[in-house]
């Protein structure tokens, strides 16, 4: 079986969030297929952003964020999920320090297109 790439290996998100300092963090955790699964550590706002070619899909694990769009706002928390269509306009926040399971095409760039 392949290894690498969380493959075949416990990932500990615990001690991932525990040794991460920063606000904004972004990890990628494994690769599914064609998809990455990433952890994101949110605190403060994110720029406004879309993916013109991918889907991006939300869960939160802890905390509560804010996903903006153009004339609304859909707040998520513990053990909810959303995805994002592909070419919607957006951005993340949180008041508070969140961690996020995120799922994405390889071809994603995190910051937007």
């Amino acid at each position: 079986m392949e290894k690498g790439s969380g493959h075949m290996a416990v990932i500990d998100l615990a001690a991932i969030v525990n040794r991460c300092a920063a606000k904004w963090a972004n990890f990628t955790l494994s690769r599914v297929n064609d998809c990455l699964v990433r952890l994101g550590i949110f605190e403060g706002e994110f720029h406004w952003h879309k993916h013109d070619r991918e889907d991006e899909f939300f869960f939160v694990v802890s905390g509560e964020i804010y996903l903006d769009f153009e004339g609304e706002t859909v707040v998520l928390k513990a053990g909810q999920g959303y995805t994002v269509t592909r070419g919607v306009l957006h951005r993340t926040r949180a008041d508070r320090r969140a961690t996020v399971l995120m799922v994405e095409g390889d071809t994603v760039n995190p910051k937007g297109d």
